[in-house]
């Protein structure tokens, strides 16, 4: 039995999808039910982990596409040379 059989299906996105989506509804529920301890005042703010990580990824994002990009990348005819 092929187990990637699944994603061959073309239902298959949307029902991963569907299944994310519900998780990350659940956590954010959760995450605003559920009292937390915080060291810094910062920390209790809802979803603020969340919003911080996805934060820092656009942040990579960008630097590697507008300050490393230009750095290591080399012309077309490179090694036609």
């Amino acid at each position: 039995m092929n187990p990637y059989k699944f994603f061959e299906k073309p239902n298959s996105l949307k029902i991963t999808l569907i299944v994310l989506f519900t998780f990350l509804a659940i956590v954010t529920v959760l995450d605003l039910v559920i009292p937390k301890e915080a060291e810094y005042g910062f920390e209790k703010f809802p979803s603020f982990f969340s919003v911080y990580g996805f934060v820092a990824c656009v942040v990579l994002v960008l630097a590697a596409k507008y300050i490393l990009r230009p750095i290591v990348k080399r012309k077309e005819d490179y090694y036609d040379n």
